[in-house]
């Protein structure tokens, strides 16, 4: 059991670390101020919440399914 714990700790901590090294930033300034200046392509929108909530609903349902699938070996 201990050692499944530390393996679910250490995936859980090596998963944050990706999300948090990946993070989405804006774009850099283009410059110029030419005409058709403004947002870039997308409307400049961050992307960084929507997926450290896939991954820690994703997490959820894997840690979910692990223990489903030790319960049902010990019956």
């Amino acid at each position: 059991m201990r050692k499944v714990l530390r393996n679910l700790l250490l995936t859980t901590l090596l998963v944050f670390s990706i999300v948090l090294v990946t993070m989405a930033d804006q774009p850099p300034d283009p410059g110029g101020g030419g005409p058709g200046g403004g947002d870039p392509v997308g409307g400049g929108s961050p992307i960084g919440n929507g997926s450290i909530m896939m991954m820690l609903l994703s997490l959820l349902y894997g840690i979910k399914k692990v223990y489903s699938q030790r319960v049902k070996l010990m019956n």
